[in-house]
């Protein structure tokens, strides 16, 4: 399957002034497959895992010169590592602080040689070195795959290029009602590989939620790796509450009895660390950039994939299935899980992305738009929404009240359509429009 960073990691092969690389994400997104991926394009590829080689940590405890270490784990490969040649992948890094340490070196003393680097509970080990790589390391942000790439992996990768091409208005086109139908999909299952493989491979629904539960498991075991900084009952607490308040603001006193509003802040703080959740703040978006007008204690705070956040709220695949399309984009938080996590997936991998939300209190009116992004200059509006005109009162609102929005979108499974300025981009077609 492929993935929308492969075209970066190319490039970054490519570049005569690349830095050594770390691709960050969270556990299963995809990031040792990718740069696996990368190497079949080198003569020579090495992968060294440090959780499940510890023995390699002793090649880092004494000196870090580059040469050194590259002599002493050539050896121990039984191949040379050759710059320009080689590719060479430190997995599940944050296991040897000291490799951490190392990889700077590698770009200051043996910069033809393309260093990698990746794990999956890497965000905790970089906090504790504040001031580490400035200046010599390059990151790419990993998600789980978005609707395109899923759509991409069932085949029908021509049939959304054609109609984001196109952009028909016609609701009995074809290729429309497929896409509508491979949305519906992943509405269900979400965008980790492993689970998308297997429905690409089998289009077994059932299989894929044993596969969900599976993952949910996995992750959460995780979170006895952390429970010197917070308690793993907690931590599933707060995981928890963050799905059952997505759509809303998250209001901490509702996570659970007898915990204060700083012990429920920590516990997500770690959560975002592992890229499990995301935090999505208010903005007056009155200007860009729109962080600088965010309200730090106003956010709303969804799940890193719509397929686990269907999980962790114990929803059942007959009731999907039974859905028609206006309830699968007007299910509430479900719908916000999907749009949230699809304009984070197709955003720039060289930057973590920003998301943020508006919402207006008044005593005549209130008004609330779901997401707001930046494109240049300027900052647009973009709400879910079912039906064909109703609906749109907020979006009118937010438009009035902001010079530098030009136009709003309104995402659902219709086709591509306008009112006046305000844009109706299908589901399926958000992160071809919204991160071009």
């Amino acid at each position: 399957m492929e993935r929308l960073i492969e075209n970066e990691l190319t490039a970054w092969a490519a570049a005569r002034d690349r830095k050594v690389l770390i691709v960050r994400g969270a556990r299963q997104v995809g990031k040792t497959w990718s740069i696996r991926h990368l190497g079949r394009s080198f003569e020579q590829f090495f992968e060294f895992n440090f959780e499940e080689d510890p023995a390699l940590n002793g090649f880092f405890s004494g000196r870090l010169d580059p040469s050194f270490l590259c002599e002493r784990l050539s050896a121990y490969a039984g191949t040379s590592i050759i710059p320009g040649k080689t590719l060479v992948f430190f997995d599940e890094i944050q296991a040897c602080p000291n490799a951490l340490r190392a990889l700077r070196f590698f770009h200051e003393k043996l910069p033809e040689l393309h260093v990698a680097a990746a794990g999956s509970l890497l965000e905790f080990a970089l906090q504790e070195l504040p001031s580490f790589g400035v200046g010599r390391i390059e990151y790419r942000h990993m998600y789980p795959m978005s609707i395109h790439e899923f759509v991409e992996a069932c085949g029908n990768g021509a049939a959304l290029e054609l109609v984001c091409r196109d952009q028909p208005d016609a609701h009995d086109d074809p290729l429309h009602a497929q896409l509508v139908d491979l949305t519906r999909v992943y509405t269900m299952i979400g965008g980790f590989p492993a689970v998308v493989s297997h429905y690409v491979h089998s289009r077994d629904l059932p299989g894929c939620m044993l596969l969900l539960d599976d993952l949910l498991t996995t992750l959460r075991s995780d979170f006895a790796k952390y429970r010197k900084r917070v308690p793993t009952n907690r931590l599933n607490a707060v995981l928890a509450s963050i799905a059952a308040q997505a759509g809303g603001k998250f209001i901490h006193s509702r996570v659970a009895d007898g915990l204060r509003s700083e012990q429920v802040r920590n516990a997500a703080e770690l959560l975002i660390l592992a890229g499990l959740v995301h935090r999505i703040p208010h903005t007056s978006a009155q200007g860009v950039p729109l962080g600088s007008q965010a309200h730090s204690r106003r956010f709303k705070m969804i799940p890193c994939d719509v397929g686990l956040y269907q999980r962790i709220s114990g929803l059942t695949l007959s009731d999907e299935l039974v859905k028609d399309d206006s309830t699968v984009v007007n299910s509430g938080p479900a719908a916000e899980v999907l749009v949230g996590t699809e304009l984070i997936a197709c955003s720039r991998p060289r930057t973590r992305p920003e998301l943020f939300y508006w919402h207006r209190e008044s005593r005549n009116s209130n008004a609330e738009v779901d997401y707001v992004i930046q494109q240049g200059r300027d900052i647009v509006p973009v709400e879910v929404k079912a039906g064909r005109r109703g609906g749109m009162r907020s979006l009118h609102m937010f438009l009035d009240s902001h010079d530098s929005s030009s136009h709003g979108i309104r995402t659902s499974l219709e086709p591509f359509s306008e009112y006046g300025d305000i844009r109706v981009v299908p589901l399926y077609a958000l992160g071809n429009t919204c991160c071009p």
